[in-house]
């Protein structure tokens, strides 16, 4: 069971100059082969098909806290795209006055047709994410080779989108998942390390481009996230530190394991947008809410 928090994992900036195909290309880390999408589906089928865990009690436990994280992950993708979008239509009540004429100049109109101009499990190209792309062998070296291979294709593909997009938002969401994911990369070569004695960390980093080259990235490298493995639970997975740990092939600092979640930071409050409906409630009276929540001591805020 994953244990849901309002909150994600940073602090997302506002964008300035908020631009939908902007957004359409961050949709790649969303919903694109490499995206967070197929990293949580695949790590999650995982968990749930593993067979004789006992024995191998340390892999599972490693790809059920990667799996926690990843849903996070989608989360930050999506409210990034959230916040490029916003602000990119007239708002109004008015159809009459074509509020989303800039919906036809934007690479992906489901944008502003499917969704109240906002994120939707698909890729850069508006195609939608498929269950085609999880892949649960069964076999335990195949699966944590596949999930390797997963993790460096999803690097590269945020390093493409980072040279994209220069908007502070997007480039800050991106470079945290560099680090994030950087560390699953090296997480999964570890695992298969201790599985086969082959050392796969002298394959990194793939592609072959430190961290260090993305200014926000950089910023969450000396935070050390590169080395915190989080379990994303109150109480189970801790031994993928049994896995976890030594010092992490790029700078030589120890690797650790931390329980639970990383702290986070409140989800961005996204502004109305009548002229999609959305959320198109305007006869819902508050106050309602607000005199239940009197009688009950609940702090209620509208």
């Amino acid at each position: 069971m994953i244990l849901k928090m309002d909150r994600l994992p940073i602090e997302l900036p506002k964008p300035n100059n908020p631009s939908a195909n902007n957004a359409a290309a961050v949709q790649e880390l969303l919903g694109g082969k490499f995206g967070e999408m197929s990293t949580l589906m695949n790590y999650t089928y995982q968990s749930f098909n593993f067979r004789g865990r006992k024995k191998l009690r340390p892999f599972y436990d490693l790809i059920c806290s990667i799996a926690g994280e990843e849903y996070g992950h989608i989360e930050v993708v999506a409210y990034t795209t959230n916040l490029l979008l916003t602000g990119t239509s007239k708002r109004g009540m008015d159809p009459a006055k074509t509020p989303l004429a800039n919906g036809v100049d934007a690479r992906n109109t489901s944008h502003f047709i499917a969704s109240g101009q906002s994120a939707l499990p698909m890729d850069s190209m508006g195609r939608f994410w498929s269950g085609e792309n999880v892949f649960s062998s069964g076999n335990l070296k195949l699966d944590l080779l596949h999930n390797f291979f997963l993790e460096c294709g999803a690097r590269a593909n945020k390093m493409r989108v980072y040279e994209m997009v220069d908007t502070p938002t997007a480039r800050t969401m991106v470079g945290y998942l560099l680090v994030r994911g950087g560390l699953h990369v090296v997480a999964y070569a570890k695992a298969l390390e201790k599985l086969t004695g082959v050392e796969v960390t002298k394959l990194l980093p793939i592609p072959d481009l430190s961290n260090d080259a993305f200014p926000e990235a950089k910023k969450f490298m000396e935070q050390k996230l590169h080395l915190q493995l989080y379990t994303f639970s109150q109480e189970d997975y801790k031994q993928s530190g049994l896995i976890w740990n030594g010092p992490h092939p790029e700078d030589g600092q120890e690797c650790v394991v931390i329980e639970g979640a990383i702290p986070g930071y409140p989800v961005p409050d996204l502004d109305e947008e009548p002229q999609l409906n959305a959320p198109g409630a305007d006869d819902f009276d508050p106050q309602m809410f607000a005199d239940m929540a009197k009688k009950m001591g609940i702090n209620y805020q509208y």
